[in-house]
């Protein structure tokens, strides 16, 4: 059965590196509007994973990042048609030059070829994926895991009527159609099939991933996210950030999980900021200076630092300084989103330099670590890596390149 989808999946991604950009649009706004044709039809696959969900003891954050509803359908179609509405970027040319020899060098982007994506319970990136595959005239193989197949399942057939739509190869969107755990092993192993693997979900499923995977591995990492309060942040900004980074969406991989505290401004934002996260149903795990400014905060394990809760849970610690808080960073962080909330530019300057992370901002919530924010339109994942790619993947990290040289009969001596 894998073999199968292998096959076809590099003869499509044949077809679909020289496929023309008014193809693919097309596929994607006719799989926008089927989203939305098909949403009863949706939302019903969705609650057989939620019904089946109750046997499988999912955490809240992935009950919640299964459940769908008709404003994330109506996300998902919005995606896709923002998507659509992006440059091509195969074929676009990164550099041009001549070298002494006359010859001229181009840089062109290029698709990776067949894309195996393999992820957990949130059935959006079904759609994310495929659509992101598809514009940058890539093939895919989605391997949902078992408690999003049904929803993953309707997706995906709304693809593969679009890409009939477009007269594009059906076989660019594949979904492994069993939930087999098997099938995961297989597909790590089809290196005559397929160029790279992305991995989204927990440690366990990226770890096995990584250890078996005989295909490059494009990975998305936890997300142990921090907000550092500086010595001069605004305290109403501050608690702004930091309530919308913890609390808007607990369960999503750009939640804060950390909170640092300039020694600086302790006496003034340090007490607001706890009472304000302990009042919003938030628990605070914190250092001494922490616990002492409000009972309810419990007492912080060495472990919280490094933790990725996913939950409205928080680690609080007073630092000295900025240059305290890259190092705690360095050490506990996951490379994956960091802010700082400042006014003074060059400290900010200091931190958005010195943090090692895919994404840093400075007085913005780490929840807009997400491609549609950062105008991609949708993303596969966030990479916390240093190859090919980091922070979102979208559709220009789904290219690689090849160079093209033109000569006038130039022989080498």
């Amino acid at each position: 059965m894998m073999q199968k989808l292998g096959i076809a999946a590099r003869e499509a991604a044949r077809i679909m590196k020289t496929a023309s950009t008014a193809a693919k649009d097309k596929a994607l706004r006719a799989a926008a509007q089927m989203l939305r044709v098909r949403e009863r039809e949706i939302l019903k696959a969705n609650q057989e994973d939620l019904n089946e969900s109750a046997s499988r003891n999912l955490t809240a954050a992935q009950i919640d990042r299964l459940r769908l509803d008709s404003v994330r359908i109506e996300s998902m179609a919005e995606a896709l048609e923002m998507i659509s509405m992006l440059p091509d970027p195969v074929g676009s040319q990164m550099a041009e030059w001549t070298v002494p020899s006359g010859l001229h060098i181009a840089r062109v982007r290029v698709p990776l070829g067949v894309i195996g994506v393999i992820y957990e319970s949130r059935p959006n990136v079904t759609a994310d994926a495929a659509a992101l595959c598809l514009k940058s005239g890539n093939a895919c193989i989605l391997r949902p895991g078992s408690e999003s197949f049904h929803s993953s399942q309707a997706i995906a057939a709304v693809f593969e009527s679009s890409l009939k739509e477009a007269k594009l190869p059906t076989a660019s969107v594949q979904l492994v159609p069993t939930a087999d755990r098997a099938a995961v092993g297989e597909l790590l192993k089809m290196q005559e099939y397929v160029d790279v693997i992305i991995p989204r979900g927990g440690k366990s499923l990226i770890a096995r991933v990584q250890e078996e995977s005989r295909i490059p591995v494009l990975a998305h990492l936890e997300g142990n996210c921090h907000v550092y309060v500086d010595g001069a942040a605004d305290l109403e900004m501050a608690k702004r950030v930091t309530l919308n980074a913890k609390m808007r969406r607990t369960g999503i991989c750009g939640a804060a999980e950390s909170l640092l505290v300039d020694s600086a401004c302790a006496a003034t934002h340090l007490k607001p900021l706890v009472q304000m996260l302990l009042d919003s149903g938030c628990e605070v795990r914190g250092d001494a200076a922490t616990q002492a400014v409000d009972a309810r905060v419990k007492a912080a394990e060495e472990a919280d630092w490094g933790t990725e809760y996913l939950a409205p849970i928080i680690a609080v610690k007073v630092v000295d300084g900025v240059g305290e808080a890259i190092r705690h960073i360095e050490r506990y962080g996951s490379h994956h989103t960091e802010c700082i909330v400042t006014k003074n530019a060059l400290t900010a300057e200091r931190f958005l330099r010195e943090v090692d992370s895919a994404i840093v901002l400075q007085n913005a919530s780490t929840q807009f670590a997400d491609g549609w924010e950062f105008g991609m339109g949708a993303e596969i994942g966030i990479a916390t890596g240093r190859l090919h790619a980091r922070g979102p993947v979208g559709l220009e990290q789904l290219t690689t390149f090849k160079y093209v040289v033109h000569g006038k009969g130039q022989v080498r001596g």
